[in-house]
């Protein structure tokens, strides 16, 4: 049987000692976590590692010695080691020796309770101690395709992963401490610290005392009767900005929560949600700085004006295209000319409401400006609102298309049942059969052909209008779409698979280090890194569309019949 010893690649100067670490019985492998040197006190030792397994509930015991002899091999260390068997009593007790500088160790075992000792086979396995603790595995994201041998592979992988993170408080001690124990692992020469993150640690509580203190404040405010009342509540129910102040109130919830993190997952969620915080404010504080660079706002105002008047003279020529006779089409003039006058004079209110309101748009913009130091998204979501409210007009067309359109539709299809002898039954929610008179066959005839005559003058306002209503839509759209990348984007985890791609593993590899006759084969485990790919769809953060996710199906049939596309959804639905 073969028995895989892994073995930390920073012990392997340590002085002579025994070896501590774990038995996986289940694997035939021995995890191997650090090295005491001599001169030690076995009842001390004991004693320590009975409180390490208390503290970190991993079985960690005494798994043989190691030999470590620059010069010639001792017969009287080797016999000493030997006897550190049946004080330890480990079946089965590893020897590793080093003789000189060679790279090529010997390894042995003895199992001196067994009447019929086997030589077993050993592999000696090098990982990098460091890499290994700091690392976290990440099992198959598509668990469904993978095979039953993968999952035992990425089974067997974790146990070793789990055992060196777990051990976190046997690698706090160094060479520097006082205790009757001296250990060698990979912070044996100093605790590995960092004075800047201590320091932000320190600042960071009162930091978070005070957030929480004011998100409190806003939260209740937020729950408070008065935005429930009509129309606060239909506006924070409809705008994006305020559905956007929502999310990144509840990413400052979470941030400032005095709830440690009981996963790897929540610990990098809430690192991504700091990072994406961070930057968005970053980005709308560059955008608020050169909006209010040399009278940028200004120069919005003025132009803001002329472009409204534009798209309004735009307007008023293709209705006054389509009261005529647009592309050679015959159209009803009658009808033509009721819907045309109909939206001119929306249009004539329009432009009158701007040019209301234009002393007003510069203040307006230059305190809307002050909302980028919110975040990069809440300007966009901004952004996206002015959009929607400028282009109001162009819904509320579409809005009278579509009600018309539809209206026909449906009557249509209502009386084209009649000549089948059919009818909608309501209640159970089908077509059933149905007899008909002749007065009742005559007026559905009467009623058929004039909304068939009257159909296509409707449906070409109809098609025109809802032509526009998707443009202002796909603007919108690309708006937050960016929006969703944003606050969506595992940025944290990017730059951490970027510059320390070690600690997001996504297996390991062995490579075959060289061989000597008579010698343990040798192999140096590394770690494979997590693809981007999976780092996104691992770590991304959920997110809340101001669109609804239609198939296409949906939507060319939302289309057709004339059912009205919103440019928003119902609170409350989240995407991920």
């Amino acid at each position: 049987m073969v028995l895989k010893v892994f073995f930390p690649s920073c012990c392997a100067s340590a002085e002579s000692g025994i070896l501590i670490g774990r038995w996986i019985s289940e694997q035939n492998s021995a995890v191997i976590l650090a090295v005491v040197h001599f001169p030690f006190i076995p009842v001390q030792v004991k004693q320590y590692l009975s409180e390490v397994q208390r503290v970190t509930k991993v079985s960690v015991s005494v798994l043989g010695s190691w030999s470590n002899s620059k010069q010639e091999k001792e017969e009287s260390l080797s016999e000493f080691l030997e006897d550190l068997g049946t004080i330890f009593s480990h079946e089965p007790w590893i020897q590793i020796s080093k003789e000189g500088d060679s790279k090529f160790w010997s390894c042995s075992t003895l199992q001196k309770n067994s009447n019929n000792p086997k030589e077993e086979e050993i592999i000696l396995v090098y990982y990098d101690q460091r890499k290994v603790m700091l690392s976290h595995l990440h099992p198959p994201l598509d668990t469904a395709a993978s095979t039953d041998h993968k999952a035992e592979d990425a089974s067997k992988l974790s146990a070793i992963f789990d055992t060196v993170a777990k051990s976190k408080i046997l690698f706090m001690t160094d060479r520097y401490d006082d205790g009757p124990i001296k250990l060698t692992h990979w912070q044996s020469d100093g605790v590995e610290a960092s004075i800047i993150v201590e320091l932000m640690k320190q600042a960071s509580v009162p930091a978070c005392m005070l957030l929480t203190f004011l998100l409190s404040l806003v939260s209740g405010v937020c729950r408070s009767r008065v935005l429930k009342f009509w129309p606060l509540s239909f506006l924070w129910s409809k705008l994006s900005t305020c559905e956007q102040l929502g999310h990144r109130l509840q990413h400052l919830q979470v941030i400032s929560s005095n709830k440690k993190a009981q996963n790897q997952t929540q610990l990098m969620r809430k690192a991504n949600i700091f990072v994406s915080l961070l930057i968005d404010v970053a980005l709308g504080m560059l955008l608020m700085s050169w909006l209010y660079r040399k009278n940028r706002i200004g120069h919005l105002a003025d132009t803001l004006i002329p472009v409204a008047d534009h798209v309004a003279e735009e307007l008023q020529d293709l209705l006054q295209w389509l009261m005529g006779a647009p592309a050679g089409l015959k159209m009803n003039r009658a009808l033509d000319q009721v819907l045309g006058r109909f939206f001119l004079y929306h249009i004539h209110l329009w432009i009158s409401y701007i040019h209301l309101m234009s002393p007003f748009i510069e203040m307006i913009l230059w305190y809307v400006g002050l909302s980028a130091c919110l975040g990069l998204t809440v300007a966009l979501c901004i952004l996206s609102d002015i959009i929607a409210l400028l282009t109001f007009h162009i819904y509320c067309f579409y809005v009278y298309g579509a009600r018309l359109y539809c209206l026909k539709i449906y009557g249509l299809s209502s009386l084209w049942r009649l000549f089948r002898g059919k009818k909608w039954n309501v209640l159970r929610q089908r077509v059933d059969s149905c007899s008909y008179d002749l007065d009742q066959l005559f007026i559905g005839t009467l009623l058929f052909t004039i909304l068939l005559f009257l159909l296509p003058t409707t449906a070409l306002y109809y098609l025109v209008f809802t032509l526009l209503r998707l443009l202002v839509v796909i603007v919108q759209g690309l708006i937050h779409l960016l929006v969703d990348l944003i606050d969506s984007l595992p940025l944290y985890s990017v730059t951490l698979r970027l510059c320390r791609s070690y600690r997001l593993a996504a297996g390991v590899k062995f490579r075959v280090l060289e061989q000597q006759d008579g010698k343990p084969l040798r192999l140096l485990m590394q770690i494979n890194p997590l693809s981007y790919g999976s780092v996104v769809q691992t770590y991304r953060l959920p997110t809340y569309s101001c669109y609804p996710k239609d198939s296409w199906t949906s939507l060319c049939k939302k289309l057709f019949l004339g059912e009205l596309i919103y440019p928003w959804k119902h609170k409350g639905e989240k995407q991920d």
